[in-house]
């Protein structure tokens, strides 16, 4: 790939459909390599059958729900209950993608293909709450009615490089959420779930950080914009889920996700990797995004120290009520 190959024409006028002409050979090599290091599982063999019983409804012998028959801890019900409809939303994450990446040559076969491996993450999520009766199944229901049936729209939708931005991050913060609800889950079968789902999400990531890293090598001007957008509004995909501030402060005090997550875990291991603050060469509009993503991150990083404070005083002060 070359910045002067004829049928691009010049750097300078790159476009986000030109780009996604010039990216389709980086996305057919990282295709073969994910599908050369990506192993199949089977949701099935994850999930602890011999625990599950019928709920009230067709069988006469259904056993309603009861939070004492959960074998995971209040916070890892919370972080499953909000991974569980993230993941939900699937259908409304492949529409978006392939209306910005197309179904056509290399970047549809790995729309399919991505969209292939996400759908395993809801099954075995689902199939592992019901059987373990983990959750309320009426509530779990009723939320993911309730989310789906309002939709999903992408905040970065208004272009294909946007979207390789928000994805390099958001698969990885998306790894961390379901690893630290393994770990806090009480469960070590929910542990080993959320583990094999972590591994999933990890490679999708590494697909989509080498996709930005080409994305620079072509166009450093728009994809640092791109990315000072996507870092400085970035959110999750299942803020619209019913409820979810109060599961996120929840979960950020549990130590599922959080700012200092965020900020250590998850922004700077993609950044750092692609070099950004190290790129030089810019232009106007790339050295102005480039300073104000440098100013942010430094303001981010303020916010999560006083995070940190506040959690360690309150934490504190639990201790001291209870004598521990």
């Amino acid at each position: 790939m070359t910045l002067s190959s004829p049928h691009l024409g010049s750097p300078s006028a790159w476009t986000d459909t030109r780009l996604l002409y010039a990216l389709e050979e980086v996305v057919e090599k990282e295709l073969d390599r994910h599908l050369r290091v990506a192993k199949d599982w089977m949701p099935h063999e994850y999930v602890p059958w011999s625990d599950g019983r019928n709920f009230p409804g067709l069988f006469e012998d259904g056993e309603a729900w009861d939070e004492g028959q959960s074998k995971v801890t209040e916070i890892g019900r919370t972080a499953l209950v909000v991974n569980l409809l993230t993941e939900d939303n699937l259908p409304s994450y492949h529409h978006e993608i392939a209306t910005l990446f197309g179904r056509d040559g290399a970047w549809g076969t790995w729309v399919h293909r991505w969209t292939a491996e996400e759908g395993r993450h809801s099954i075995v999520m689902r199939d592992y709450l019901l059987a373990s009766r983990a959750v309320d199944p009426d509530r779990l229901e009723r939320f993911r009615m309730a989310h789906m049936s309002e939709g999903f729209v992408s905040d970065n939708r208004h272009s294909m490089l946007h979207s390789v931005a928000y994805v390099a991050f958001q698969e990885l913060a998306t790894r961390i959420s379901h690893r630290n609800a393994g770990f806090q889950s009480g469960d070590p079968v929910c542990d080993r779930m959320l583990a094999r789902i972590a591994t999933d999400e990890n490679l999708h990531m590494v697909f989509y950080r080498n996709l930005l890293k080409a994305a620079f090598e072509l166009a450093p001007d728009l994809t640092m914009q791109a990315v000072r957008d996507v870092v400085v509004n970035f959110r999750m995909p299942g803020h619209g889920i019913p409820g979810f501030e109060r599961a996120a402060a929840q979960m950020a005090l549990g130590g599922i996700y959080n700012l200092r997550i965020h900020h250590d875990d998850v922004l700077q291991p993609v950044l750092r990797f692609l070099k950004v603050m190290r790129i030089d060469g810019l232009g106007p509009e790339g050295r102005r995004a480039q300073e104000e993503l440098g100013l942010f991150l430094e303001g981010l990083e303020a916010q999560a120290a006083k995070f940190d404070e506040r959690l360690a005083a309150r934490r504190a002060r639990l201790a001291a009520r209870t004598g521990t």
